[in-house]
């Protein structure tokens, strides 16, 4: 009996472990073949297979040669601006937005949340085609504002995500704060908005990442050479007349370590904010 649950025991983790381990496999083998390309140089590109491992994996020369045609200082540079500006704002718009819809009733709400969750369910992809002879009309085409003015709008899942925390803050706090004279501005600023920091963490994560890797908006709006980020400078790199493929992989590898680092170092705040009120206390 006892070898008769050993057996089961195990047969168990296979089956939980197996299918995980698979799917691993297939997100991390390809990210370790453009890893192994990078430091490959330009006659093992052309020579090897890109299962092969690189002879020296101390050649940073790709990493050198990407750096400087990509204009990464420029790109980088960019990007921070995009990412830090859009947060900021984002944080602000997306949080007040939320303390309205909790704590406040008015004619409207219902509909002006369902604009959101409507909102959120059209492709951004498809709003360029009415957004771009807008921008275009406010002279904004070709500077950083045009991508900064459709990165600062907030969505629905911002304002879901402050949803969940704004409910779990008493409405009594808010009473207390009003008795002893406190303006609503001034009960969100100094009560409301430092609770809810968790929330705001997520907030600031997804929406870096997803400003940080954006390429549509970026290359439809900054085409200028001066205004090229992280993502559009990759572009670079590819074209009919171009294979230096280890330099590509080179500059991905340079691209994609700022948002690794980010979602290693918080990537609980992502969890907790999300799941945040999806269990009902």
């Amino acid at each position: 009996m006892p070898y008769t649950k050993r057996n089961k025991t195990f047969l168990g983790l296979i089956s939980k472990y197996l299918p995980l381990a698979f799917w691993a496999f297939l997100v991390i083998y390809p990210l370790l073949i453009v890893v192994f390309t990078s430091f490959k140089t330009d006659e093992e590109y052309v020579k090897t297979s890109a299962f092969e491992l690189p002879s020296n994996f101390l050649n940073f020369q790709s990493y050198i040669t990407a750096f400087n045609q990509g204009g990464f200082t420029t790109a980088f540079l960019n990007s921070v601006i995009l990412v830090v500006v859009s947060c900021a704002v984002n944080v602000l718009l997306g949080a007040m937005t939320a303390y309205c819809l909790s704590r406040f009733d008015f004619k409207g709400k219902k509909i002006l949340t369902a604009i959101y969750i409507l909102s959120a369910m059209v492709p951004s992809i498809t709003l360029q085609i009415s957004i771009y002879p807008i921008l275009k009309t406010l002279r904004l085409i070709g500077t950083m504002n045009a991508p900064l003015l459709l990165y600062i709008g907030t969505d629905i899942i911002q304002i879901w995500i402050y949803l969940q925390f704004m409910n779990k803050i008493s409405v009594s706090l808010d009473e207390s704060a009003m008795i002893e004279g406190a303006s609503y501005f001034r009960i969100f600023r100094t009560i409301i908005f430092p609770m809810l920091m968790p929330a705001t963490a997520t907030v600031i994560i997804l929406k870096a990442v997803n400003v940080y890797n954006d390429m549509f908006i970026q290359h439809l709006y900054m085409s200028k050479p001066s205004l090229r980020t992280v993502t559009t400078a990759l572009m670079v790199f590819s074209g009919d007349r171009i294979n230096a493929q280890n330099l590509m992989m080179a500059a991905i590898v340079m691209v994609m370590i700022p948002t690794i680092l980010l979602f290693l170092s918080l990537q609980k705040y992502i969890f907790s904010g999300i799941t945040a009120g999806a269990v009902k206390e």
